[in-house]
């Protein structure tokens, strides 16, 4: 049972594309997040400059912030929900788009329900799930990988197995990849995945270049555009 005496733990959403925060970001977030005094973040600098993007008023200086990232121990973990055992309420904020969804937060939200500590998460941008949305694919059985293997021969045995389980369960496979490894990727899809196989590249999603297209890998060539550097979400499914 939560113990009405310690505070709440809330996952605050941040923008996935620069200076887009009035467009994606919800009044709820910005209320919640300019009432907040402790905040656990993925980067300090970052993390400083989209609260006061949202929330004008805070006083940076007096926050207390917490960096939290996917180094931090548990033993960090647990010190960082300390103030939160004793009564105030903390926020999470990660990198880009939802806390806790293939980044350090899940693993305070998990520490927090052990501890009894409420926790809330509030709506804002997925690339995950928007991705999902826009590519056509099956939304009913999808599954998520996070990162896919850096070697080479580790990442095309990878691909093929995320081809093989789509196929057997009718499942949409997601994943991503560090935005400058991205040339890679696209080439290892288009060079080992079946022709037939429907790929989904998702990229600045929300951004003004926004790109999202959907097409057969046999169909991508000539049209695949430069995603050097740029978050993106890849997606495929068989039809």
């Amino acid at each position: 049972m939560t113990n009405s005496a310690k505070g709440t733990l809330f996952l605050i959403p941040t923008v996935l594309a620069e200076d887009t925060a009035a467009a994606v970001i919800s009044p709820q977030v910005a209320e919640v997040t300019g009432r907040l005094t402790y905040f656990m973040v993925e980067n300090a600098r970052t993390a400083r400059r989209y609260i006061k993007s949202i929330a004008p008023a805070q006083v940076i200086e007096e926050l207390a912030i917490t960096v939290i990232d996917k180094n931090s121990s548990d033993t960090e973990l647990t010190a960082a929900l300390k103030p939160l055992l004793a009564g105030q309420d903390g926020g999470i904020i990660s990198e880009a788009g939802c806390p806790g969804v293939a980044d350090p937060g899940a693993e305070l939200a998990r520490l927090a329900h052990q501890h009894g500590v409420k926790v809330v998460p509030l709506v804002g941008p997925s690339a995950i799930l928007m991705g999902l949305m826009a590519s056509g694919f099956n939304g009913q059985s999808f599954a998520f990988h996070g990162y896919l293997p850096i070697e080479k021969r580790d990442r095309i045995q990878a691909l093929r197995a995320l081809e093989k389980e789509m196929a057997q369960k009718d499942q949409t496979q997601i994943f991503m990849e560090t935005p400058y490894r991205n040339r890679q990727m696209i080439d290892d899809l288009l060079q080992n995945l079946g022709k037939d196989t429907k790929l989904c590249i998702a990229a600045n999603i929300t951004g003004p270049n926004e790109f999202i297209k959907t097409l057969k890998v046999s169909e991508w060539k000539g049209k695949v555009p430069d995603l050097h550097k740029q978050p993106a979400v890849f997606l495929i499914y068989r039809r």
